[in-house]
């Protein structure tokens, strides 16, 4: 038992360490990152991620509210479509990113104009959205089955 437990001590010592050892966690803002970045106006619909990545007849102006807001519901990620078929995830402007689902549920199932700093990488666009307003002026097919 006694060699146990120097093992055990001799392993959280060497847990400890590395941890002691380990970089702080990261908390820097985007100023002077490298990065494709730019300041854009996107406008399209605010949806779940799985439909348009799924299904490639989904556009930004015809949906069913009810799959939407089930796939919302169930947790899946926010997303804004634009009319060319374009996906832009909303990410904060920190690091570490903080979550931006919340700014963007009333806007679930609308057309908006969002205004920011845009990110694009390898065919990935990001989207620090500082200003988004609906944009009711838009008509949308909706389903509602």
């Amino acid at each position: 038992m006694s060699r146990f437990l120097s093992v055990c001590l001799l392993a959280g010592c060497g847990i400890v360490s590395l941890l002691a050892a380990s970089p702080p966690p990261q908390s820097t803002s985007m100023a002077g990152s490298r990065a494709n970045a730019s300041k854009a106006t996107i406008e399209g619909l605010v949806r779940d991620v799985a439909c348009p990545i799924q299904n490639l007849d989904s556009t930004a102006t015809e949906l069913s509210l009810k799959c939407v807001s089930e796939c919302v519901r169930g947790g899946s990620p926010l997303v804004i479509l634009t009319r060319d078929g374009h996906l832009y995830f909303p990410i904060s402007d920190k690091m570490p990113d903080t979550d931006q689902r919340q700014e963007l549920m009333p806007f679930v199932g609308k057309y908006v104009r969002a205004s920011g700093t845009v990110f694009e990488r390898t065919g990935t666009r990001a989207i620090v959205i500082t200003e988004i307003k609906e944009m009711k002026d838009i008509h949308l097919m909706i389903d509602e089955h």
